[in-house]
């Protein structure tokens, strides 16, 4: 009889999900889906209101992330305004993205996916969890305190706090980076460059100790996509938008923000609220879906795969080692975790260099203007990927359109088709072992999803197994948690 297996919620994420589980009358995977079970409705609620306050109100959308929702919503309000920042914010905003990839990357995976990587896979689900890793490997858990410190008083010192600085503004910022705040970071930085060398070293032996994970966790061939700089090295936060293949070849040309929807369509689902977006030109005739050609990734593997090279010492070491050992184009999502400390090596590096710049923050930090132009589009690098701001304004600036593609979204397809590929290597009929299951959560979380806000389960994992028949009908649950 055919059986539904439920994994209600899926644990150390941001946010809110479950996955469903599908076997056939033999036991054998036959379908998997990801679904996102909550709704914010900022696109609807921001109608109205002044695009002078859209870098604010949206950083409500996540307690994790707000950082990148103020950059984006700044940056199409600079669209809006036509104007263009003077160097000094331009140069200040970027310091305050390269705090926020540093905080929000040292969070996953020291935090959320190390427990995994560390005590593994199959350890018992009330130890696997940070203070279990605490308890086991105190060093790393130390050094990922440290570093995700480190990269929120970057935030604090510019934005004057740590989470929702209502700081970027369309024209510009608001302030200059705190002296005393300059002078704490430069003496802790040379620390924070050591421990993300660290870091990188172990990555080797993680991947060693997980060959089955490393071969299932969504390794396929799909499009990459992010911002790049004009020569074609790693960029966060300004420059042009570029789609690879499989093989690190380009499709079509680079684009600006604006012309975004001429590449990319989204199509909503009824069972999630998560919506699926897939690249226009690849997609033919196929229905869109995991495996459509439409399939794209963003995030730290695809602005790895996307750089041709990182731009600092450490990290252009780094990334030679990783496309050493994996490849040109490594595909296999496990590989999410190697990109994200590669780019915390970048982001360490680039924050040294910003805070012993003795010219920066000097200058105006705000371009005055009034409304320009009837609709603004931003983008930026967020860490779980590339994020779109696209408003529409009246002529008084009051918002009459937003629409919003998060990061986490243009990795959905990606998502299932992941979950997927673990459920059958590691899903062997109904009575499924809790270290399959765990897998098939930690493919998810692979990806870092940031579905709205900073919710995420500590401790034994709440999850609700479901095995159902076909007409529905409850044959057993187990809960924990």
């Amino acid at each position: 009889m055919p059986r539904t297996l439920l994994i209600d919620p899926v644990t150390r994420i941001e946010g809110h999900a479950k996955i469903t589980v599908r076997l056939d009358d033999a036991g054998a995977v036959q379908d998997t889906r990801f679904h996102v079970t909550e709704f914010r409705g900022f696109e609807a609620f921001c109608r109205g209101r002044s695009v002078y306050e859209m870098p604010a109100l949206t950083a409500r959308t996540c307690g994790i992330c707000p950082v990148s929702h103020v950059l984006t919503g700044a940056k199409a309000g600079d669209a809006v305004l036509g104007v263009e920042p003077p160097p000094a914010a331009r140069q200040l905003r970027r310091m305050m993205n390269l705090g926020q990839l540093l905080q929000s990357h040292a969070l996953s995976f020291f935090h959320l996916s190390a427990p995994d990587l560390l005590l593994g896979f199959d350890a018992a689900p009330g130890a696997r969890n940070v203070f279990g890793l605490i308890d086991a490997e105190p060093e790393i858990a130390r050094r990922g305190i440290r570093m995700r410190r480190f990269g929120q008083e970057v935030i604090a010192a510019l934005g004057g706090r740590k989470i929702h600085p209502a700081w970027a503004v369309p024209g510009g910022v608001l302030g200059n980076i705190d002296p005393e705040a300059l002078e704490r970071l430069r003496a802790e930085h040379e620390t924070i460059v050591h421990d993300a060398k660290w870091a990188w070293a172990r990555y080797g032996e993680l991947v060693d100790a997980h060959p089955a994970e490393v071969a299932a966790f969504g390794d396929f061939p799909s499009l990459f996509f992010g911002i790049v700089s004009p020569d074609g090295n790693w960029e966060h936060h300004e420059g042009l938008l570029r789609f690879i293949d499989a093989d690190g070849q380009r499709v079509g040309e680079d684009f600006p923000a604006e012309r975004y929807a001429e590449f990319i369509g989204e199509v909503a689902d009824a069972d999630t609220y998560l919506k699926s977006p897939y690249h226009l030109a690849s997609q033919g005739e196929t229905p869109v879906g995991p495996r459509a050609p439409g399939t794209y990734r963003v995030g730290p593997l695809a602005r790895v795969n996307l750089a041709e090279r990182m731009g600092t010492p450490l990290a252009d070491a780094a990334l030679a080692e990783f496309r050493g050992e994996f490849g040109r184009v490594p595909l296999g999502s496990f590989h999410y975790h190697g990109a994200r400390l590669i780019e915390i090596l970048a982001c360490a590096e680039q924050l040294g260099e910003l805070l012993e710049d003795p010219d920066l923050g000097r200058g105006p930090l705000r371009a005055e203007a009034g409304i320009n132009r009837l609709r603004g589009v931003g983008v930026s690098e967020a860490p779980r990927g590339t994020l779109f701001h696209d408003y529409r304004v009246d002529e008084d600036g009051r918002i009459t359109g937003v629409r919003m593609i998060i990061a986490t979204g243009h990795n959905n397809l990606a998502m299932n088709r992941t979950i997927g590929q673990i459920a059958e290597a590691f899903v062997k009929g109904p009575d499924v072992a809790e270290g399959a299951l765990n897998r098939i959560e930690a493919g998810i979380r692979a990806y870092d999803p940031c579905l709205s806000c900073s919710t995420h389960a500590v401790g034994q994992m709440p999850l609700v197994l479901r095995v159902e028949a076909a007409d529905g009908t409850l044959l057993n649950e187990v809960a924990r948690g």
